[in-house]
C-alpha cells in the first residue's frame, strides 16, 4: 500500500490546514494512503492510535514532549488525545504540554485515509524537542497507517488478526 505525504506548513493542502485549531502552526505533515478499507474517522484513529496511550506513545507522548494524556478509556479522548473536533469525514485530536501543542488530524479521502500532524511551539524549547522527534514520526506514519488498515479490515472479515 503505498503512502504519499509531504511535509511543511505551506506544503499541506489548505482544506487540511483549515480543520487543525493551530491556524499558527509551525510544523506540519500529511500523510495520505491509498485503499480501499472504509471506516468512520474515529474508527481509523482508534486503529491508528488505540483507545488508551500505550507504553510507547507514553514514553514519547508524556515523557518527551510531556503531552497531558488522560489513561482512562472514554468516548471523549482517542489514546488520552481530547477530541476536539469532528464532521462526516475529520475528526481531530488535540493535546499540550507547557511549552508546546499538537493536532493529530484523520481524514477519510476519496479512496483513502490521511493522517496530518500539525505542532506550535509556545515556548522555544519546542524548537528543540519537536525537530528531532518529527523525524522519528516521520519514518513511522506511513507504517501506522498500513497498520490501521490492517487492523481495520481484519475487524470488518471478523477476526483481529491482519492479513499477511
Amino acid at each position: 500500500m503505498v503512502v504519499g505525504s509531504v511535509t511543511g506548513t505551506r506544503d499541506v493542502p489548505p482544506s487540511v490546514r483549515a480543520l487543525s485549531s493551530l491556524p499558527d502552526s509551525d510544523y506540519a505533515d500529511h500523510f495520505v494512503l491509498a485503499t480501499t478499507v472504509e471506516a468512520t474517522p474515529e474508527r481509523w484513529a482508534r486503529a491508528m492510535f488505540g483507545d488508551v496511550p500505550d507504553a510507547a506513545e507514553l514514553l514519547i507522548w508524556r515523557g518527551f514532549l510531556g503531552l497531558r494524556l488522560d489513561r482512562r478509556r472514554s468516548p471523549d479522548r482517542v489514546a488520552g488525545w481530547r477530541i476536539g473536533g469532528r464532521g462526516d469525514d475529520w475528526i481531530r485530536l488535540e493535546a499540550t504540554s507547557w511549552f508546546l501543542r499538537g493536532n493529530l488530524l484523520v481524514q477519510v479521502v476519496d479512496g483513502g485515509v490521511s493522517l496530518a500532524t500539525f505542532v506550535r511551539y509556545d515556548l522555544p524549547l519546542g524548537r528543540v524537542v519537536w525537530p528531532p522527534l518529527s523525524a522519528v514520526h516521520r519514518l513511522l506514519a506511513p507504517g501506522l497507517l498500513r497498520d490501521a488498515a490492517a487492523k481495520v479490515a481484519a475487524a470488518e472479515r471478523g477476526d483481529r488478526r491482519p492479513r499477511p
